[in-house]
């Protein structure tokens, strides 16, 4: 019978905060949550940060520390009957660590199912999460909760967490490698300390045959793209999925779009995150060449906070198709970040007096508002007058795309604005 070997990232993992590489922000000599742990008197949390950065090996070192009860449950697959038999096992005797890995997917009967243990401290509630808290978790609970946010793993840390690997694990110490080259392992783990080990091992064992490993670029992309997508042990091709959906969008395939939304309705993704991706795309890469294009998107995504699965396949469709179909423009886009790097390079400009508001005589006194002319006042609602600091005027941040819509947009700017901004 084959030996069942864990996989690299899992047989690494760290068990003392000594072990752990990066987020010394959190845990670091002398930072905040690391101080909670010593101390042992811990909040109730939840980890919000990418795939890969330690929320689940974080949340076990803290139940090694404080050698407290640990409970863990994944959102994917427990409901309210399993946390509620966690609650009830953990009484009141013992403050009880819960740990519930993508918190985000519990429903609100579900989070709400948490509130009175937490409240009364029955539990110790730690929530992993890769989407904002914000917006995933519901407020009473929230409330209860610190948020610790976790950071993708820099150069660095990655980089010690390779030689770690190659001193620490069996496996590996038995192997002559040398690693020539890193940019490939960096750029395809992306942060991410799991993928990173994943991808590592997935090449070391292709090579394992050879005398001495030597590692460069091209080997690993090459290995890498061969068998990768197979080796997606830790839900990244969900990441992959969803890249291929939004980019099929953008590239007004709606039937590639289809697809990649049957795989992962199939796989099981959450509504909520479809949907609000979407929103996103429809304001980013639609805009103003389809302005309804937002409301349908908006609409989609409280349609399938309402109703959830089954039926609400048929509402992201409509939504998909849609949006699939619709004509494109990202210059909404570009023009906040245009003005956001102009904010940034040019700090605090004056706002142009006429422009000011005036509450007080003082500032009355000070020609605050002097000059400004009301645009109702005039013909077609409109008067040219100067709206930037002087510094910056006659920029153009915003230029509309070439579609319709905003072809539209751009004679009336003309009409209005002469040669200001160069319409």
């Amino acid at each position: 019978m084959a030996e069942n070997i864990l996989p690299l990232a899992e047989r690494m993992r760290p068990t003392t905060l000594e072990e752990l590489i990066g987020q010394d922000h959190l845990v670091g000599e002398g930072a905040i949550l690391r101080r909670a742990i010593i101390s042992g008197v811990l909040p109730s949390m939840i980890f919000w940060g990418p795939p890969g950065v330690g929320k689940t090996t974080l949340a076990n070192i803290i139940a090694n520390q404080v050698k407290a009860p640990f409970h863990a449950l994944s959102a994917v697959s427990a409901g309210v009957k399993e946390v509620r038999d966690i609650i009830q096992a953990a009484g009141r005797l013992q403050r009880n660590i819960l740990f519930i890995d993508e918190i985000h997917r519990f429903n609100k009967s579900q989070q709400d199912a948490l509130l009175n243990a937490v409240e009364k401290g029955i539990i110790t509630l730690i929530g992993a999460t890769t989407e904002n808290p914000s917006f995933e978790v519901n407020s009473a609970l929230l409330s209860r909760c610190q948020v610790y946010i976790l950071k993708p793993l820099d150069k660095d840390g990655l980089l010690k967490l390779l030689q770690q690997a190659m001193t620490r694990d069996s496996r590996l110490k038995s192997l002559k490698i040398s690693i020539d080259e890193t940019d490939a392992l960096l750029q395809l783990a992306g942060g991410d300390a799991r993928k990173l080990l994943n991808i590592f091992e997935l090449v070391t064992d292709t090579l394992r045959a050879q005398e001495e490993i030597v590692i460069t670029n091209a080997i690993v992309m090459e290995i890498a793209q061969q068998k990768v997508a197979l080796y997606d042990k830790a839900g990244e091709q969900h990441y992959d999925i969803i890249s291929a959906f939004i980019k099929s969008l953008r590239g007004s395939d709606p039937n590639a779009a289809l697809y990649y939304l049957a795989r992962m309705i199939e796989g099981g993704e959450d509504v909520k995150f479809i949907a609000r991706r979407m929103v996103i795309l429809a304001s980013e890469d639609i805009g103003n060449a389809n302005p309804t294009a937002l409301v349908i998107a908006t609409s989609t995504f409280q349609a399938v906070n309402l109703i959830g699965y089954p039926e609400s396949r048929i509402i992201l469709s409509q939504c998909a198709t849609y949006l699939a179909s619709s004509p494109k423009s990202n210059a909404a886009y570009v023009a906040i970040d245009k003005a956001l790097e102009t904010v940034r390079k040019t700090g605090d400009l004056g706002v142009p007096l006429h422009l000011r508001n005036a509450p007080t005589k003082l500032m009355k006194d000070q020609q605050y508002g002097l000059g400004y002319k009301y645009s109702h006042d005039f013909p077609g609602n409109f008067v040219q007058q100067e709206f930037l600091p002087k510094e910056i005027s006659g920029t153009a941040f915003y230029v509309p795309g070439d579609n319709a819509r905003e072809n539209e947009m751009r004679s009336r700017l003309r009409s209005l604005w002469k040669e200001k901004y160069g319409y």
